[in-house]
């Protein structure tokens, strides 16, 4: 990194900590088996706990991959589904004027 800088992983290691433990909690397992019909998948938190406590001991370079590698796959996942709502490129012709709140239908 440029002027002496070194690399930090993208969160803390007791952020990945509780986020396993969340992720392991009847309450999130049973919300999340009824949202997608499925149990969670706990197993790349604790992945990343440990390989955020290999960083901190040793500094090695193949901890560093695996949390950068496993932070683009979260990022990438979270980017997949399509939004919602169309995003509009400008505001309605005849956005200034008032609402027909009081006019019968």
């Amino acid at each position: 990194m440029a002027g002496g800088e070194t690399w930090r992983p993208p969160r803390l290691c007791e952020d990945y900590w509780w986020e396993w433990k969340h992720c392991r909690g009847l309450r999130h397992a049973f919300h999340h088996y009824y949202a997608h019909g499925e149990l969670p998948a706990c197993g790349r938190w604790r992945d990343d706990y440990e390989a955020c406590r290999a960083w901190e001991r040793g500094r090695g370079a193949a901890a560093q991959e695996a949390l950068c590698k496993s932070e683009r796959a979260r990022v990438m996942e979270k980017q997949k589904y399509a939004p919602v709502w169309t995003l509009r490129k400008s505001p309605p012709p005849e956005w200034y004027l008032p609402l027909d709140q009081d006019k019968p239908n």
